[in-house]
């Protein structure tokens, strides 16, 4: 029995999905681990940049794997691989433990990123470049906001939502075995594991265009990621378990709306407004913490999350549709490496700037500025840059999609 292209189309979609899902679901359950075991914020983002790293290190030695040996291979052993990291998170016991099963959850993840991106575009190309952009936002969100939930009210909070996952990596699996394959293997698959930043000529420029904008966005979704919790609970005074996902829910959550919303429109428009949304955003945020209004903050996340969304998909948009079938998934991790990068490093500085700076809330100030000015730059170069290469060129406008 063979997947029809649709349903290869939607498994595809779902991959991302529920491994960025995954990625997310720890966040609200990292005070549940503090406080069994003792460790300081920097703790926490040592967690989660080990992640981060671990799936740059993926992207940068597998990342063009599948071009050579196809995308079903790289997509089973991702799922199941994933599915062992739901089973060590199940078990940790200690901080050691936790970062060994995010390490081999960042592995899968990369391993899975650009297959399944590429692997969406081979199907379609019009729905795949949106649904690179929506799934891992929708992911994110839906990750979060379910494993507060289920940490909070339900039993066994530190292994229910990884039993949950792991059995539907495994099921993915299953799926991706019955998966029709969309290329065909070629040569070259050990000389694709060597690290390489290679990118062909005609994309230099649009992804130096689309880099700033990238590293806005995803170093704010760093922050909500690894300090969200312990900053929203610092504000409201709660020690709710539930509303440790919330905030990250809502960025991400308001990010894939944006995207859907705006899908119809060009590359430069998306980043023209998703880098002022960023800026908007911080700084609605910012006024927030000056008066403590936990309304406000939530509209700052609202914003910001419109900015990360847009932010997000314009340098997708700008970038991936350019690249050749045989490229797709190579110059996908490298848009990934500079995600990744932008979201992890910045975590990790904020947590020693925690502990060593002036808390919570002050991080969290000096965080915000730095993502504006990150924004403001890149807002800046999105408007000098000339219209014709953002809005003339065919192969970008053909990325809308032209079909539900």
């Amino acid at each position: 029995m063979r997947l029809s292209r649709t349903a290869a189309f939607y498994l595809q979609a779902s991959i991302i999905l529920f491994f960025l899902a995954g990625s997310s679901a720890p966040t609200p359950i990292y005070a549940v681990y503090q406080a069994a075991w003792g460790f300081s914020p920097v703790t926490i983002t040592v967690v989660f940049g080990s992640y981060a790293l671990a799936v740059l290190a993926a992207l940068l030695v597998v990342g063009s794997l599948s071009d050579h040996v196809g995308r079903r291979p790289v997509l089973i052993v991702a799922a199941l691989v994933q599915a062992g990291a739901m089973v060590m998170f199940a078990t940790a016991h200690g901080v050691t433990a936790l970062i060994a099963a995010r390490v081999i959850q960042g592995l899968s993840t990369g391993a899975a990123a650009s297959a399944v991106g590429a692997g969406l575009l081979d199907l379609d190309r019009a729905r795949g470049t949106v649904a690179n952009a929506v799934s891992p936002m929708l992911g994110t969100a839906t990750g979060s906001v379910a494993s507060g939930l289920m940490v909070q009210y339900l039993p066994a909070p530190t292994q229910l939502v990884y039993v949950v996952l792991g059995v539907i990596f495994v099921a993915q699996a299953i799926g991706v075995a019955m998966m029709p394959e969309p290329v065909a293997p070629r040569p070259g698959a050990l000389a694709s594991l060597r690290p390489q930043l290679r990118l062909p000529q005609a994309l230099r420029r649009p992804l130096l265009l689309a880099a700033p904008a990238l590293v806005a966005a995803w170093a704010l979704a760093g922050f909500y990621a690894s300090l969200g919790p312990a900053f929203l609970r610092r504000l409201t005074a709660s020690s709710s378990l539930a509303l440790g996902g919330t905030a990250l829910f809502v960025l991400a959550g308001s990010g894939a709306l944006t995207v859907l919303v705006m899908r119809a429109r060009s590359s430069r428009a998306m980043m023209t407004f998703g880098t002022a949304a960023l800026v908007v955003g911080v700084a609605t945020t910012l006024l927030a913490m000056a008066h403590a209004s936990v309304g406000v903050f939530f509209l700052g996340a609202v914003i910001a999350g419109a900015g990360f969304g847009a932010g997000f998909q314009g340098a997708i948009r700008s970038v991936l549709p350019l690249a050749g079938p045989r490229d797709r998934a190579g110059v996908l991790s490298l848009l990934y490496v500079i995600a990744y990068l932008a979201m992890g490093l910045p975590a990790v500085v904020g947590g020693l700037r925690v502990v060593h700076g002036g808390g919570v809330l002050s991080t969290a100030r000096e965080y915000g500025v730095a993502v504006m000015v990150l924004a403001a730059l890149a807002l800046l170069g999105t408007l000098l840059r000339r219209p014709v290469a953002a809005t003339g060129s065919p192969a970008l406008a053909s990325t809308a999609p032209t079909r539900s």
